[in-house]
């Protein structure tokens, strides 16, 4: 027998009893999106590698270690994205998106990095993404946490909490990793092989570390937020006061620097303890420098990217509201003139109420086999149509779940009945 074919470690299946819940949330998602308009857009799994280790940072985990990057036939390197932002960048400057205004995008797909699987964490994993291009104020960044709070509160989590920080400007942010590099160098002895290899190239990932060994340490460090510049400090404190005002709870985390090169002054994580050590769902922040840093005229931009297998698992642990179910219908039809008078039927129901699941029994099996995998189906209710209720313009509606009544009602007000009485 041969060898029987797996999916690549950390590249998961999509199963059917799991869709429901996906496309839920990422219908939420959109809705949300679109209702503070924002468009969607779309760009290619891969890019050149460049695109990535200018954006994110030669000395970052991503590029350094876990970046999917071959040469194609040409010779060119190219990269599986890893992030969605880059790619977003490299759009707007390629089509000069600015030039137009103000630009609020959103994108979905999956994203790749070559790391250890573990629980919501994999080397294939959907991100939804939302970026901003034009606007520096800090009610942008106010209006990018106030949408996923919606986001929240619409999918129904209950167990999950904000912290924010300040990156400061480019200016403050350099005299910063002086003093830090500092301070490391003086403890040297104490730090671990990656700390030592990122202490003169970035210093501030040494805070980012997740060596416990090393806390204490991290924790004594100097703290970003003491040293920001005066605008930075301002634009800080304005986006307190739009948080305060929406009446959304945070934390202040000194050591919240976020795992990529390309950020500024604003940062933000929302976190839940349910998901264990990997407890951030949703992080951005501001990353005014990088659409220069990439080719492009310079253009403020913030944003944020939501992982959708962490929010699935949230929503299956907190998530009531998102787990209720359409009302779902399976057709039963006996009979070749039952069998193609139910698909007409069918077809006005889709048409008329686009909110009811409805399955038409393909098998063309005995009523006794059609109603077993109609209980099998896990439908609310069975529509049942022989030769002799079509004769009689009749339609059975037998519930599945135990509630309710059997009843025969009129087939021509199948649809008014279904909207008013289930």
């Amino acid at each position: 027998m041969s060898k029987k074919i797996q999916a690549i470690r950390g590249m998961n299946d999509l199963l059917p009893k799991d869709s429901d819940l996906w496309l839920a949330i990422e219908k939420i998602i959109n809705e949300v999106l679109i209702s503070y308009g924002y468009k969607n857009v779309r760009t290619p799994i891969v890019e050149n590698t460049e695109t990535f280790s200018r954006a994110i940072g030669e000395v970052t985990d991503i590029v350094e270690k876990e970046m999917y990057t071959w040469k194609d036939l040409g010779g060119e390197s190219i990269t599986l994205r890893p992030e969605g932002t880059a790619g977003i960048v490299r759009m707007m400057i390629e089509h000069n998106l600015p030039r137009e205004g103000i630009q609020r995008v959103f994108y979905q797909g999956p994203m790749f990095r070559h790391e250890r699987p573990q629980k919501g964490r994999y080397r294939q994993f959907y991100q939804v993404g939302v970026e901003v291009f034009g606007a520096s104020d800090a009610k942008i960044d106010a209006e990018l946490i106030d949408m996923t709070a919606l986001i929240w509160k619409k999918i129904g989590l209950n167990n999950v909490s904000l912290e924010i920080n300040s990156l400061g400007s480019s200016g403050s942010r350099s005299s910063y990793r002086e003093l830090l590099k500092s301070y490391f160098n003086d403890n040297k002895l104490q730090l671990d092989e990656d700390s030592l290899r990122r202490l003169n190239t970035n210093p501030l990932r040494i805070l980012d570390s997740k060596n416990m060994e090393m806390a204490t340490l991290i924790a004594e460090a100097p703290k970003m937020i003491d040293y920001l510049d005066d605008e930075s400090e301002q634009h800080f404190l304005e986006f307190k006061e739009y948080l305060d005002n929406l009446a959304i709870q945070y934390t202040i985390n000194p050591r919240l620097v976020r795992g990529l090169d390309y950020y500024n002054r604003t940062v933000f994580e929302w976190i839940s303890d349910d998901l264990g050590s990997q407890g951030t769902i949703c992080g951005g922040g501001r990353y005014d420098g990088l659409v220069e840093k990439m080719g492009g005229n310079p253009v403020p931009a913030t944003g944020f990217a939501m992982g959708i297998e962490r929010l699935v698992l949230l929503a299956k642990e907190q998530s009531e509201k998102i787990q209720q179910q359409k009302l779902s219908l399976y057709f039963v039809a006996l009979g070749q003139s039952a069998q193609k008078a139910s698909m007409k039927i069918s077809r006005d129901v889709h048409l008329a109420l686009p909110d009811i699941v409805l399955t038409n029994d393909i098998t063309l099996g005995s009523l006794k086999s059609q109603m077993k995998k109609a209980d099998k189906s896990g439908a609310d209710y069975a529509l049942i149509l022989g030769e002799e209720e079509l004769k009689s313009k009749k339609i059975t509606i037998k519930p599945l779940l135990g509630q309710g009544e059997q009843q025969l009602i009129s087939l021509e007000g199948i649809i008014q009945h279904l909207r008013e009485n289930l």
